[in-house]
């Protein structure tokens, strides 16, 4: 029974012979390497980029061209950067339903990850800006009333003072930026879609940025308390002053013409 137990293996035995057997054929290094993990993220990456030029193909080629090189129908897609595919195809502006004066925003017909592999294809023809983390539009460490300044400055002449929006010239028009998502508001900034001009990190920084999505959140938020009276759409000083003039100097002519009429019944009596 002695001799039995002493010819018995340890139960870690199997793997101290599978690790030697690993060390010896260079297996042990790859597996545990950094460079084991690089080379996986270059392959999903490389599988990613397939399966979006494959989406291109399909749903892109027609009007930017086989290779994103542009055509009459539509711009060359080279060094747009991931962040305006994921701001385009996620709003639904992209693909274009129709040609006209602006895009207009419409219902999102690809998934998220979807959208990512095509961000991943045209990404690829040429650098650009990418897709924002977190970090950078979420309301951690933002200064609102920085980005009510900010916004009032560079912003509110086409989305008005509260992000409303706006019409603009030959057909044009600036959207409404209530309940659009942070990080697309971020994106727009960023690529500058359309009419708009873009506010790269060397024009407006990142945490500017993230202050006028504060900002934002907090004129539009649930939570926002107005201070009463007819907000006219939050549209400024235009809608405000025509209201006034139309109901105001209306009231005032009807009050003027009303008291002629009694005057003038007061004489002859």
């Amino acid at each position: 029974m002695k001799k039995l137990s002493a010819r018995r293996r340890h139960p870690l035995a199997a793997v101290v012979v599978l690790l030697l057997a690993l060390a010896c054929t260079g297996g042990l290094y790859t597996l545990f390497s950094p460079t084991g993990s690089a080379k996986a993220d270059e392959t999903a990456q490389s599988l990613a980029i397939d399966e979006g030029k494959r989406l291109y193909a399909v749903g892109c080629a027609s009007c930017h061209g086989t290779g994103g090189q542009g055509s009459s129908d539509g711009p060359s897609l080279a060094g747009v950067g991931a962040a305006a595919v994921d701001f385009q195809v996620g709003t639904g502006r992209m693909p274009a339903q129709q040609p006209g004066a602006q895009v207009p925003k419409k219902k999102n017909i690809y998934a998220q990850a979807e959208i990512d592999q095509l961000a991943a294809y045209i990404a690829s023809l040429g650098a650009g800006p990418d897709v924002p983390t977190e970090a950078e539009y979420g309301p951690e460490g933002a200064d609102i009333a920085k980005g009510g300044e900010l916004f009032r400055t560079n912003c509110a002449q086409c989305h008005n003072f509260t992000g409303e929006g706006g019409a603009l010239t030959h057909g044009k028009s600036a959207p409404n930026l209530e309940g659009v998502a942070p990080k697309h508001i971020y994106e727009a900034m960023q690529t500058g879609p359309q009419n708009m001009p873009s506010f790269p990190d060397t024009t407006m920084s990142a945490q500017n940025k993230k202050d006028v999505i504060a900002y934002l959140n907090a004129v539009n938020g649930d939570d926002t308390e107005s201070p009463g009276g007819l907000s006219l759409g939050g549209l400024g000083p235009v809608s405000e002053g025509l209201f006034a003039w139309i109901f105001g100097l209306g009231a005032l002519i009807a009050v003027a013409v009303w008291v002629a009429a009694r005057t003038a019944k007061a004489k002859k009596s």
